[in-house]
Parts: C-alpha cells; structure tokens; sequence
C-alpha cells in the first residue's frame, strides 16, 4: 500500500524527470516497427528488443518470447500485493500516403498545433508507443523515488495489434501461468475530451456476415429477360431494407436478447455530457442521427447494438453501360453487439432472417468473418471505482464512464483464456490523426497520462 508523501514523490519525480521521459518516447519512435509489411520483420525485433532493455533497467525480470510473427515482450516483478497485468503494442501502421506527411514519419518532434497545444508528431505517438510509455515512465519514477513498485506488475507487449493480433490468443493460453493477475490494465483509448479522462468500461462485440444471392446460372440480356427473370439485386436489396424499422430498430427476431438497459447514473452523466448532432455529426457532413429513435445519440454509439450494410456488389459496375440482369448480388453486413448478445445466436437470426425473404428461384450462401462478444465492465467492480477516482484526483474532473462503440479483441480474450476483466484507461483525443499521415499525441496527455498511471498503481495497491 501507498502513503501520500511516497505518491507526491513519485509525481514529483515524473515532472523533474519529463524531459528524459520524451527522449526515451523519441527513441522508441524512431524504431520502423510496421507489423504488416514482412520487410520490417528486422525493425519489429529492434522494438522487442530495445522495450525489454527499457525494462530490465526499471527492475522487471524482462523476457522477448517468441510467435508465429514477431515477438512478444515479457517483464515481471515480484513483491506484496495485488498483480496488474500491463497490456500495449509496439507495432505500427504503415505511413503511406508518405507525401502527405508534414515531416518524415520516423522522426519524432514536438510541434505547436494552431490551437497552441504541444504535440508529438510521429507514427506510433498516439497508437501505442506513446500511451503504453506513459504506464512505464510511471513504473520508472515509482522506482526511482521509492526504491520499489506499490504492487506487482507483469508487463505484456506485443508486436501484432495492427495486423489483428493474429498469434496473440495462443499466447496467452500457452503462458497462462506467467500473466496470472487481478485484473489488466489497457492504454490504447481515448478521454471524453482534451481536459476530462474517461474510463471505457464497455466495448460492442462484432458479428460480420457476407450473403451471396444467385439466381439465374447466367447474367442475362435485360431486354430479352427483364420483366421475366428474377433479379437477385432487388432481392437482396429488398432484404436489407427490411432489417431497419422506420424507428431504427432492428427487425430480425431475438436481436434484443441480452441487451440490458444503462444505469441511472451512467446515463444521467451521459446526457451531461451535450453528445450532440452539432458536435459530432456536423464535422463528417451530416446533420442527423439514423439509429433508434428513442436513443440518445451516444447511446445509439456506445451502449446500443447496430446492423451496418458495409458493402453490396452485383452486375455490372464498370465504365459505360451494360444491359444486364445479374445472376448474383453479394453484401457485408456487420453488428455490433452490446451485453450479453450472443453473436452465434445473431448470426444464425440474421441467416434464417434472409432465408425467410428469398422467392423462388434464388439460394443464399453466407460467410463468417468474425464473431466475437461484447464486453463490459461490472460497474460495481472496486478496481473501476479506485481508477476512475484516481484519474478525477489527477485531473480536476470527474473522470467519465463511457462505452465505445468499437471492438478490440484482445480484452475479449483477457477474459476468456486468463478470466481477467480490463480496465481500459487512454490518453489520446479524437484529434490525434491515429492511422493517418501527421499522427500526434499532445504533451499534457503524456505528462498527465503518466502522472495518472502513478496514482493508479498506488490506488490499486490499496
């Protein structure tokens, strides 16, 4: 357990230390670790290496563990208390377009935004060199102004996230002993804003479906069959529509099974919050939110589950024209699943959903992209009300409670294979460029990001 006077040392000590603390980001950064193109394969060593060098110089028994793909980071300490299990990635996305960087991607530098903020521009600044920096600049102050971390702490870096983690999962089932923990901790999210941290306590689960509907065994001359012949372009645009009612709802029976109602007091401090069409519509080009009706526009985003048609296809769409009826027409469909949705269930609704609308003379073929469940937090759990006190002491506001309406695997495999809620707690801001040209992370979140992971660790070890 942490006392006060060994916290206010170890923020003390992260503020005298921040200059060395940017040195150490900017080496990292200049590391090429781009997972996806095999002819980086050398430079994703290097990170794996020079992370677990880092390391061993704060004290953990560190360790580069082989995959299938590139490696995997393992530090430990040992000690009282309860264990976190730290969780980030030191691969990155490729940079092109490279002509629409302001300055080489490689070459980290902090640059003043028009706003008058200080960023660090370079690839990997926000995701996730620079938020899993932040959890080990306070593991290293927490060392160097106590002699000792407040409670135990394995370290778990990756090398594949923006490749989809593909050898990760039989990892973790292979080392499940080495990453027994309390409860793990993830930084690769954002706050509700620049000034207000948040706590994503939910993530939406993802079923992804592609339907092919054919016909005839043939395309067909529209002026000779037109009238006559089945068109599998109507029919399955006629299916899809059908999904949607005119509240927004979701039509295909059983959709809503497990999905729970938000609790008073998330969704009081979420209506706070003035998520609005204005500000979060206005900016991509539109105007009005499409989801359920009687939603709040953030619930329709965070904490509601969705059907999106991502893609359709079928006849002719090349240059010019070409008279024809089509003997297929295929679409992607994806969901987003939130609760206790069974994705196996909603993929076998949505199957038998489309069967149900097919006429005669048309068959469906499906394919499964992916299936994985939606995740959510306790809002009990004691860990989440510690962190989210933790953040609101650091930075002057209550820190927010907020879903997300994305999908990030490994959380759901932290719970399946090592029974380990998360936490996730990040730093960057909707700004911060993620995957595109000119990325950045502003200074205050990586100042204030490490700055709130000591308090953590001295709150969790409570």
């Amino acid at each position: 357990m942490a006392d006060q006077t060994a916290l206010q040392a170890v923020l003390d000590r992260i503020d005298a230390d921040f200059d060395a603390s940017l040195e150490r980001l900017f080496a990292l950064l200049r590391i090429k670790s781009i997972s996806a193109d095999p002819a980086y394969a050398g430079e994703c060593r290097t990170a794996a290496e020079h992370l677990a060098r880092d390391l061993a110089g704060v004290g953990f028994d560190t360790q580069i563990r082989p995959t299938e793909g590139h490696p995997v980071v393992l530090g430990k300490t040992t000690g009282q208390g309860p264990r976190v299990l730290f969780y980030g990635h030191y691969d990155v996305q490729p940079v092109d377009p490279l002509d629409l960087w302001q300055r080489p991607p490689f070459d980290p530098a902090l640059v003043t935004l028009p706003d008058g903020r200080d960023a660090i521009v370079a690839r990997g600044a926000a995701d996730d060199k620079g938020q899993a920096m932040t959890f080990i600049e306070a593991c290293r102050a927490w060392k160097a102004a106590t002699g000792s971390l407040p409670l135990q702490v394995t370290i778990l870096i990756e090398g594949e996230e923006e490749v989809g983690s593909k050898h990760l999962g039989s990892f973790l089932a292979a080392n499940r002993n080495d990453l027994a923990a309390d409860v793990a901790l993830v930084c690769d999210t954002n706050m509700w804003d620049a000034g207000t941290p948040a706590i994503t306590t939910s993530l939406r689960g993802l079923v992804y479906e592609e339907v092919r509907v054919t016909a005839s065994d043939r395309d067909l001359h529209s002026g000779l069959y037109g009238g006559a012949a089945q068109n599998p372009i109507r029919v399955l645009t006629r299916i899809l529509g059908a999904i949607h009612d005119a509240q927004g709802r979701v039509t295909i029976p059983g959709f809503y099974d497990g999905v729970q109602e938000l609790p008073d007091e998330v969704r009081r401090q979420w209506a706070a919050l003035r998520f609005t069409p204005e500000t979060f519509l206005k900016p991509v080009g539109l105007s009005q939110p499409a989801g359920e009706a009687d939603r709040m526009l953030i619930e329709q985003v965070s904490s509601r589950p969705t059907c999106d048609i991502n893609g359709i296809v079928g006849g002719y769409t090349g240059e010019g024209s070409k008279t024809v009826i089509p003997s297929q027409a295929s679409a992607k469909i994806s969901f987003r699943l939130v609760g206790a949705q069974d994705p196996e269930a909603i993929r076998e609704a949505f199957r038998a959903f489309v069967r149900a609308r097919l006429p005669a003379d048309c068959t469906a073929e499906f394919l499964s992209h992916t299936n994985a469940p939606a995740i959510a937090l306790d809002w009990t759990m004691p860990q989440l009300r510690t962190t989210q006190a933790a953040l609101t002491a650091e930075w002057g506001r209550e820190a927010v409670l907020i879903g997300s309406g994305a999908s990030i695997p490994i959380v759901a495999d932290f719970r399946r294979t090592l029974g380990l809620d998360t936490l996730l707690v990040g730093f960057g801001l909707d700004d911060d460029r993620v995957h595109s040209p000119n990325e950045k992370y502003d200074v205050t979140s990586f100042r204030k990001g490490t700055r709130s992971w000591a308090r953590i660790l001295a709150a969790l070890a409570s």
